[in-house]
């Protein structure tokens, strides 16, 4: 298992924030590896909601299903899986203590299942690199709202 966790703090007030990142869709803009990520089912995004993601991983791409599984006030979470990994996205957004803009702390916890857990070592190298990355393309996505 991999935990990876960022902070940092961005631009753009608490509410936007939350109110962007509850679309997984937007995961095509901030998540450096995810190749297209579509919603399934229809009306307002609340808990429950799906999502269809095709990430390229380390060359490999794989299809996990997310269902945001908490939405409140300072977090969103959305949980990934398929026969291979289970990921858990973590999101809190708190204003910043400096100024305006938000404070972001990004927690993913990727599990390997079956077979592919003896690749977690490796696994957990790749992830950090991505959670780099990740901070990069989300500051400036939610820097442009």
């Amino acid at each position: 298992m991999a935990t990876i966790t960022r902070t940092f703090n961005v631009r753009a007030a608490p509410p936007a924030v939350l109110d962007y990142l509850k679309d997984f869709t937007h995961a095509e803009e901030w998540d450096p590896g995810t190749a297209s990520c579509t919603r399934e089912g229809a009306g307002p995004i609340q808990v429950g909601a799906r999502f269809h993601n095709v990430s390229k991983i380390a060359g490999v791409t794989t299809e996990l299903t997310y269902v945001l599984e908490r939405l409140d006030e300072t977090t969103v979470e959305f949980r990934g899986s398929n026969d291979s990994a289970t990921t858990t996205d973590t999101i809190a957004v708190l204003p910043a203590d400096d100024g305006p803009g938000s404070e972001i702390t990004y927690t993913a916890v990727i599990s390997m299942n079956g077979l592919a857990k003896i690749t977690d070592p490796v696994m957990k190298v790749v992830f950090e690199k991505i959670g780099n990355d990740t901070v990069t393309a989300m500051t400036e996505a939610l820097d442009a709202l």
